[in-house]
């Protein structure tokens, strides 16, 4: 009895199941919403935490598609082009220009588009979904139509401010910190002639600017006084109080302020000598002599710095302690990593700051190929586009302070790295030869600053003896090459 009583319940359930199913199917025909999806600001270098918003490439109700560039930030370390992950519709954007945006949060969001219109739509909606698409698609040709919708109105705006005087394009022509003391001044960056390179508005151009009196200011003055020459206007500066402003560090400025405290927690020891590099001299002059007579428009001569990048990688084959870096994640016992590689930093005076961007593996580069990354790398700093992959990874570091000036330096070494040379301008000075005759020779003074904790003093001066040897010695150091 009670097994037919729970067969006509399963019987039961069943047909009811299948006199439902049918109706359940019906109730699927509004349209599901689209997804909005959080574009985040991925981690772009190391130990990078939020970086400055340059120019915007998209506006709220504009397309994108993968590999779209959406947006344009600078780091303290370099400038990047963030591009897009998904197809959709930018809904809005979490910054404005030049405002500082966090690594892990939202840059914008994103309505994906991957379902057809038409595909989620009942039958009889299918017509007005038509119209709604041709209508956007009409929207630019017909701004002022009262059916456009909301997100083709703000593309409009975003086209309308691309093709007016707050151009993205002309925010790149200046570096951070030129462009905040055009927006604090409240100065339009189109109206500015750059100087710079490819048009790059400098600081100087600012000032020039804020000086010089504007074109409105001496058409107002010419039809207001006829008998009022252009010198006796006051000029723009002499309003401007003299009172001492606060700003804010720059994001270069930033770094290289926690980079720096960071490194007086390292005991340094200092050791100074000069390198007499006559030979040098003449090998460089050799080899640029056949450079300029081979035409290679991509490597027309070298400096000194390639064969100074040679001498130390050289050094370090014999001397490994000096390309390690230390490993505090157990302060108590503290250890050493040896580092294979030779990535050899050189810092540079860039437009934006002091940068290192550094050479990978200079120990399997010629002389050539070193001079050829280093003239790509300086070429890189000089437009701002040096990537996080040319800034990390560095084993030691070359500054050359001979640059700007001066004979002698005292580097300070960072925390990745337990040795540093600063190299001083080269110079003839007179000297004695063999003979003790005086005779001008060419020198150049080479500065190291070393991490004292794990490097002893004598170490450091036989590597820096060594370095010095293949600086005055180039043929050794060419036998070393492979």
């Amino acid at each position: 009895m009670w097994r037919r009583s729970l067969l006509s319940r399963v019987g039961s359930t069943s047909r009811m199941a299948w006199r439902t199913e049918p109706q359940r199917a019906h109730l699927h025909y509004s349209r599901p919403a689209f997804v909005v999806k959080p574009f985040l600001l991925a981690d772009i270098g190391e130990g990078i935490r939020e970086c400055e918003i340059i120019q915007w490439f998209v506006q709220p109700g504009a397309k994108v598609e993968q590999f779209d560039n959406i947006c344009e930030v600078q780091s303290d370390k370099a400038s990047v082009e963030i591009s897009s992950r998904y197809d959709g519709v930018i809904k809005k954007l979490y910054y404005e220009a030049g405002d500082m945006a966090i690594v892990g949060k939202p840059l914008v969001d994103i309505d994906m588009t991957d379902l057809p219109e038409d595909a989620s739509e009942p039958a009889t909606s299918n017509a007005a979904a038509a119209t709604d698409k041709s209508s956007a698609a009409e929207a630019p040709a017909a701004a002022s139509s009262p059916t456009t919708r909301l997100p083709v109105e703000n593309a409009q705006e975003a086209v309308a401010k691309i093709n007016g005087s707050n151009s993205g394009k002309y925010r790149t022509l200046a570096t951070p910190a030129v462009r905040r003391i055009i927006k604090e001044r409240g100065l339009d960056i189109t109206m500015i002639n750059g100087t710079g390179k490819d048009g790059r508005v400098l600081k100087e151009d600012v000032e020039r600017y804020v000086e010089e009196p504007t074109e409105s200011s001496s058409s107002s003055s010419s039809s207001t006084s006829t008998s009022t020459s252009p010198s006796a206007r006051p000029k723009i500066a002499q309003t401007v109080s003299l009172e001492e402003q606060t700003v804010p560090l720059t994001p270069i400025q930033s770094t290289m302020f926690k980079t720096m405290t960071r490194s007086l927690s390292i005991p340094h020891f200092l050791y100074a000598d000069e390198a007499y590099i006559d030979r040098l001299v003449a090998l460089r002059h050799t080899i640029n002599k056949n450079l300029a007579r081979s035409g290679d428009p991509s490597l027309k001569k070298i400096s000194y710095m390639p064969f100074f990048l040679k001498a130390v990688s050289a050094a370090l084959e014999e001397y490994p302690l000096i390309n390690c870096r230390v490993d505090l994640a157990d302060e108590a016992k503290p250890k050493l990593v040896m580092r294979p590689q030779h990535n050899i930093g050189v810092a540079m005076d860039t437009p934006t700051g002091l940068l290192v961007p550094n050479i990978k593996n200079v120990q399997q580069l010629s002389i050539l190929e070193i001079a050829s990354e280093l003239a790509r790398l300086q070429a890189a700093g000089s437009a701002g586009k040096l990537t996080s992959a040319d800034l990390k990874g560095g084993t030691i570091t070359l500054s050359n302070i001979g640059n700007v000036g001066g004979t002698y330096v005292a580097p300070v070494v960072v925390t990745s790295e337990v040795a540093i040379m600063g190299i001083g301008r080269t110079k003839v000075v007179p000297a004695f030869d063999e003979n003790g005759a005086v005779v001008p020779k060419t020198v150049v003074n080479f500065s190291w600053s070393a991490d004292h904790r794990v490097v002893d003093g004598s170490t450091m001066a036989r590597m820096a003896s060594l370095v010095k040897r293949y600086c005055e010695e180039p043929e050794v150091l060419i036998s070393k090459l492979r």
